[in-house]
């Protein structure tokens, strides 16, 4: 065998390596067990098996918050990265053995939706990180307990339950939550403890929260609401002015429904009900004292005792204030004196009155003038329907309906010549005390002027005065010239001789009688006729002075008549 034959060659000392070192691909990337053979202050030399060790830094076997406890030949599971076959050591990692280690059982407890163990050891964005024995998880925030906590110091570094709410290996990611374990464990609580309470039973509990609408109550492990309407029998408006956060209080529970484990409490419950003796203690018409706790749109709220309150309507405050915020008649906390007018046990409701205990100026107007009472005023209001006069240094309106402003003008018409503020004078038609209505009159100052006028009836005969000469007739006046009735003579009217109805014949300032046709005494209309009034004195002197059957000519009935009645004259 030559020299070069013998020359061992790259291949063979690369074997020869392999059978000193003994290196095994086989041991990459997977956990294996090794013994500590040394130890110092940094880290641990650990024998895997192979003809090289590894070292490993201490702080790797520590659980979060504790020291590592470790001796030469302890068995320990190790994570082999690779080996360095150049220096012959193994590139070893505790952690990362404890993770492969920790994620095969993790993702067994997650399929079986059973809790881990873990500590918390750190703070993120957003949350805390978990060691679960060598993974990390996330613990959002939100999922540290079930109300928000300002320090969480207290939780960190010790070992407590989580539930795994999502994980995925590839990418390393764990989310957990605390929080489903406490829920979790108040479910039982709260379900253990509901089958002990019922309707009615009286319990004491801790005042853990408070709203606008009530209190909720700590039981012992489950809440109850104590609704601001069932704190107290008087009216509260926040029951911040009872309770405070805290309070150890008595309560009745009111309705326990166990499916959806609501629970309603009443603590006024325990206290006797003041409105079972209030028809007693309020006798209708009685006169009381009392504060004003609440102002509304439409009233006041009025507490008579503690527990008791009635409402003064708007339209109760005042006789006169009409159509005006109830804040301006009264105050919150003022004093007042009311009268009971309606009690409603089964509502709970009292009707008061606070105009009923001052004098009604009403009646003490109708005492100090009587119907038919003159009177003077300013004009306050002008409507579409007349105009109110303020009557008593104004504590009282009385109002002039359009119909009696003026004998003989329109109400429209009539109206249009006054404007608020002026000052005039009525007379009082008609007091409704209960109605509070004043009725007054103008036109009622001065007699109608139809009374004035004689023979102003159908069939009767009146004067009239000539105003103006029209092609259809006459328009004329009746009665005294200040308030005169104006009434219109037809054309056809003016005479029973066809060729003497000429209107011309007549000028204005003319006195000329007419017959009363027509009279309305309501509508103030009279129609007149001079035609009419021929006709009824020819069948008059027919009657008294013969007829044609006599052999007198109807020339000669009349002549005599009218010589009759120059003669009267």
């Amino acid at each position: 065998m030559t020299a070069e034959q013998m020359a061992p060659t790259v291949e063979d000392f690369a074997a020869m390596l392999d059978e000193v070192f003994g290196t095994d691909e086989r041991f990459d990337g997977k956990v294996v067990t090794g013994t500590i053979i040394a130890l110092d202050k940094e880290a641990a030399t650990i024998d895997i098996g192979l003809k090289a060790e590894g070292r490993v830094m201490i702080k790797e076997f520590a659980s979060p918050g504790q020291d590592a406890e470790l001796a030469i030949g302890d068995k320990v599971d190790i994570f082999v990265e690779r080996i360095e076959n150049a220096t012959g050591e193994a590139i070893l990692s505790r952690e990362k053995a404890r993770r492969e280690e920790s994620w095969t059982v993790l993702e067994k407890s997650y399929e079986d939706e059973k809790h881990v163990d873990g500590v918390i050891f750190g703070r993120v964005k957003g949350g805390f990180t978990v060691d679960l024995n060598g993974a990390v998880a996330f613990l959002p925030g939100s999922q540290v307990d079930v109300r928000p906590i300002r320090d969480v110091t207290p939780l960190m570094n010790i070992t407590q339950p989580f539930q795994i709410l999502k994980m995925d290996r590839k990418r390393g990611n764990i989310v957990v939550s605390r929080r489903a374990i406490l829920e979790e464990s108040r479910a039982e609580q709260r379900a253990e403890l509901i089958t002990s309470l019922a309707d009615g039973q009286v319990v004491e509990g801790i005042v853990k929260n408070i709203t606008d609408y009530g209190a909720f109550v700590d039981l012992g492990g489950i809440d109850g609401l104590l609704h601001v309407t069932d704190i107290s029998w008087k009216r509260i408006n926040h029951p911040s002015e009872i309770l405070n956060i805290g309070d150890t209080i008595k309560v009745q529970i009111i309705r326990l429904n166990p499916e959806t484990q609501r629970i309603s409490l009443g603590m006024k419950q325990l206290q006797e009900d003041p409105w079972s003796t209030v028809e007693d203690k309020f006798p209708i018409d009685t006169r009381l004292k009392g504060r004003i706790t609440n102002i509304t749109d439409y009233g006041a709220f009025v507490e008579l005792e503690k527990g008791i309150e009635g409402l003064v309507h708007v339209s109760e405050m005042s006789w006169v204030k009409k159509n005006i915020h109830p804040g301006k008649i009264v105050s919150t906390s003022q004093e007042v004196e009311v009268m009971v007018l309606e009690i409603d046990s089964e509502k709970r409701r009292i009707s008061l009155g606070l105009k009923q205990c001052l004098d009604n100026p009403w009646e003490s107007f109708a005492d100090s003038f009587p119907v038919g009472s003159e009177l003077e005023g300013e004009i306050k209001n002008i409507t579409e329907f007349g105009m109110f006069i303020g009557l008593a240094d104004g504590d009282v309106d009385g109002m002039v309906h359009l119909s009696d402003l003026d004998w003989n003008k329109s109400g429209d018409v009539a109206l249009a010549e006054y404007k608020k503020g002026d000052t005039t004078k009525a007379v009082i038609l008609d007091i409704d005390i209960s109605k509070e209505r004043i009725s007054l009159g103008i036109k009622q100052l001065t007699s109608d002027p139809i009374s004035t006028v004689s023979g102003l009836k159908k069939g009767g005969t009146v004067t009239c005065n000539i105003i103006k000469v029209t092609e259809n007739g006459l328009e004329v006046t009746l009665g005294e010239d200040d308030s005169p009735i104006e009434a219109f003579i037809r054309r056809s009217d003016l005479s029973r001789d066809r060729s003497e109805q000429r209107p011309e014949r007549f000028s204005a300032g003319d006195k000329i009688d007419a017959m009363v046709t027509n009279f309305d005494k309501k509508s103030r209309k009279v129609g007149l006729s001079i035609k009419a009034l021929e006709i009824s004195e020819e069948k008059e002197a027919v009657k008294q002075y013969g007829s044609s059957d006599s052999g007198a000519s109807l020339g000669d009935i009349l002549g005599a008549a009218l010589a009759a009645k120059k003669d009267e004259k």
